[in-house]
């Protein structure tokens, strides 16, 4: 006989010997078990995201820690799929991102920072944005966010956006510093950024707290105060200093003197190519090990401070 059903008939012997009063502790035993499961099962668990909700753009709160510094969100092949699924309309004669190819050169590993790169001939756009995100320890989803806020470049590509792929070295009041042109530099220099700002938390202008911030480089536009709630946020707000109003925030498409779009639309985009821009990959009740934060994970590697 298997030790399955050797097992059932020895209890089954149990059972038929037993007295009345076994019996009922027995039954009570179970009943309150079967309780147990179904208020286990009615009663909802905590979802796998910040109590902010996500259905309107919180000044605050962009985008969490853990989506902002995963670089496992998306692998090389999974970037050029999702590139290849956008609309492109290119000009100047330059290719789709989904077709762009470019020589890379190595970048040290630089302590806290960035991860050594190793460059090569000929590295798609998806694999330059993948091995980025891995160096750099910033989400590729961030990237490529960054991408189309910045030039639209995976929707409407131009040599100049290429040149200028993510903004960097190019402040709202001065020209582009010409020493950070090209697709690569652009990106790498970003994802560099996005670390600096972290390792240098609140020694930075926008830091995690309350702080006042700018509707519009032309300070008549006013400013208010916002309590920014993780490094994530103040990373935005460092890279691109300004704040939607309220009128924007209500009328995204109504332009006015005083509007700007940049951090807003990084949060549109995100949430529309990828979901909230809020969710955390376990509830705040797990081990903190678990999360994210501040762009930190529990146990960083030695050799290179990630």
């Amino acid at each position: 006989m298997p030790e399955r059903d050797r097992e059932s008939a020895r209890l089954g012997g149990w059972v038929l010997r037993a007295s009345t009063g076994d019996i009922v502790i027995v039954a009570s035993a179970v009943l309150a078990v079967l309780a147990f499961l179904i208020l286990a099962a009615v009663v909802p668990r905590p979802a796998a995201q910040t109590t902010t909700s996500d259905a309107t753009f919180h000044a605050g709160l962009i985008i969490s820690d853990a989506a902002f510094y995963d670089p496992d969100t998306m692998t090389a092949r999974q970037v050029q799929r999702f590139l290849e699924t956008k609309k492109c309309t290119p000009s100047d004669g330059v290719p789709c991102l989904a077709d762009y190819r470019q020589d890379t050169q190595d970048e040290p590993m630089q302590y806290a920072h960035c991860a050594a790169y190793h460059g090569g001939k000929g590295q798609r756009a998806s694999a330059i944005i993948a091995a980025v995100a891995q160096a750099c320890r910033v989400s590729p989803k961030v990237l490529l966010v960054l991408l189309q806020k910045e030039q639209s470049l995976l929707t409407h590509p131009s040599a100049y956006g290429y040149q200028r792929a993510t903004g960097y070295g190019c402040p709202d009041t001065a020209a582009c510093d010409a020493d950070y042109f090209g697709f690569f530099n652009q990106l790498y220099n970003a994802a560099w950024q996005f670390r600096e700002y972290t390792v240098g938390g609140s020694s930075w202008r926008y830091h995690v707290g309350k702080v006042s911030i700018l509707y519009h480089p032309n300070a008549e536009c006013g400013s208010s105060v916002v309590n920014i709630r993780n490094q994530a946020t103040a990373n935005l707000y460092n890279y691109t200093p300004y704040q939607p109003t309220p009128e924007t925030v209500r009328h995204p498409d109504v332009m006015t003197d005083c509007s700007t779009f940049g951090n807003l639309n990084f949060w549109r985009l995100y949430k529309e190519w990828f979901g909230s821009p809020l969710t955390v990959p376990f509830p705040v009740q797990h081990d903190g090990c678990l999360n994210l934060r501040d762009g930190a994970r529990c146990f960083p590697d030695p050799r290179t401070g990630l």
